[in-house]
């Protein structure tokens, strides 16, 4: 079965949208730990993020709702993602154990390159510029999956897939063994599903912000219409 996972900004709100994604069909849901200069994120994310840091979403209270999500949906792998310097701000091994103890199960560091920190267990990324060499490191070095970065940019729907995706999945196909994750302009089933043609799982973020600001039912129907749109995609082992 190919792979959907569906960001979303931690807020209060978001323990009750997670299980409103998982009950439509996400098998992974990253949490978006806000920070103040989100290089990679697009208009969409970058307002979800000043919006939560309105209203006083530090790393504490993401913390919390990284905690009482995992309660909502205690098996589904809950990932947070943000940048570096949100990590050197509280302690790269303190997060680390706070997010295990709050029940994530890995996390994404949008801006720490794989050769840094090797230590920090996360889910790596790799984009159409990387070299062969930093993608073959960072498939040795990933926590389960790969993350393919589509775009030669930031985050947020598009009209299109990338034309650049065939040709970063072959790549990566031959030069690591773990699954491949693309995100990045994904946003409608049909680009689900021309997506998962090539990679394993799908990752959806600005889109599915903008769906969950009309509440938890019109989540689910969007989750459930992309998950629809992958169990159509056959499966070659």
């Amino acid at each position: 079965m190919k792979k959907l996972v569906i960001y979303l900004m931690a807020e209060p709100e978001t323990p009750e949208l997670a299980r409103a994604a998982v009950d439509g069909g996400a098998d992974i849901v990253e949490l978006g730990f806000p920070f103040s200069d989100p290089l990679a994120d697009g208009p969409v994310i970058r307002r979800a993020a000043e919006r939560a840091l309105s209203r006083g979403m530090r790393t504490r209270e993401c913390l919390d709702v990284l905690r009482q999500t995992h309660e909502l949906v205690p098996g589904t792998p809950l990932i947070p993602m943000t940048y570096s310097s949100l990590l050197e701000a509280y302690g790269w091994e303190r997060f680390a154990d706070d997010v295990q103890t709050a029940g994530g199960s890995s996390m994404i560091v949008a801006d720490l390159p794989v050769d840094v920190r090797p230590e920090t267990r996360r889910v790596q990324l790799v984009a159409p510029t990387s070299t062969d060499e930093r993608i073959a490191l960072a498939g040795a070095n990933t926590d389960g999956w790969l993350y393919l970065v589509t775009v030669t940019g930031t985050t947020g729907a598009r009209g299109e897939v990338s034309s650049a995706l065939p040709s970063l999945v072959e790549r990566a196909r031959r030069l690591v063994s773990v699954p491949l994750y693309a995100g990045f302009g994904i946003s409608t089933p049909e680009h689900a599903r021309s997506v998962a043609e090539l990679a394993d799982g799908i990752v959806v973020g600005s889109r599915a912000l903008q769906v969950a600001e009309e509440g938890p039912d019109a989540l689910r129907e969007y989750v459930a219409s992309l998950r629809s749109a992958l169990d159509t995609v056959a499966v070659v082992a």
